[in-house]
């Protein structure tokens, strides 16, 4: 049997911890039992002497603990998803990219460059202008209008500011604006 160097054998012991700490971070033992005065306990601890009724789960982390978007943003995303539909228009739609991403604002990016997003853009305004923002099913603002936009995104429940941010700044990432987000087209 071959040993290994000591400091490789001290890497494998620490790499042997962080696993079994991430594993045990990741769910949780819980007991609930009755004790001799007949309370009802609930414990991450097993209990010790007489009990009744005892019984074992395991608990994974909950949404409040591990959800990073806050309750309001969530609330206004799932009732007024925002779609910008824009292309490499210049100045504009560089505004209005940085405006949904300055607030933390979850949105779609449709580029109308592809001929069957222009159509949509054209169904939507009667138009193939850019960029337009799209705020749930109604609210519609052709042309890049700050205070406009920002009024459609306060109307909706959109924070006026990004949420605080829980993650490290990535590199080459600012401080002050979260990473992009943009989701899937619907």
């Amino acid at each position: 049997m071959q040993r290994l160097p000591l400091p490789a054998a001290g890497l494998c012991g620490v790499l042997a911890f962080a696993l079994a700490a991430a594993a045990a971070a990741q769910e949780r033992q819980v007991y609930r039992y009755i004790d001799a005065d007949g309370r009802t306990v609930y414990s991450d601890r097993a209990p010790t002497g007489q009990v009744k009724d005892l019984q074992s789960k395991r608990v994974a982390g909950n949404t409040i603990e591990t959800s990073t978007m806050p309750l309001a943003l969530q609330q206004a995303t799932e009732r007024y998803p925002v779609t910008l539909y824009t292309f490499a228009c210049g100045e504009a739609c560089d505004r209005a990219a940085a405006l949904l991403n300055r607030r933390g604002v979850p949105h779609t990016t449709i580029n109308v460059e592809d001929g069957n997003n222009a159509q949509k853009l054209q169904q939507l305004t009667g138009e193939l202008q850019a960029p337009v923002l799209q705020v749930g099913d109604k609210l519609v603002a052709k042309g890049f209008g700050e205070s406009q936009w920002n009024a459609m995104l306060d109307q909706a429940g959109y924070p006026k500011s990004a949420p605080r941010r829980n993650t490290p700044v990535k590199p080459g990432e600012s401080a002050e604006e979260p990473p992009r987000t943009a989701a899937a087209p619907r």
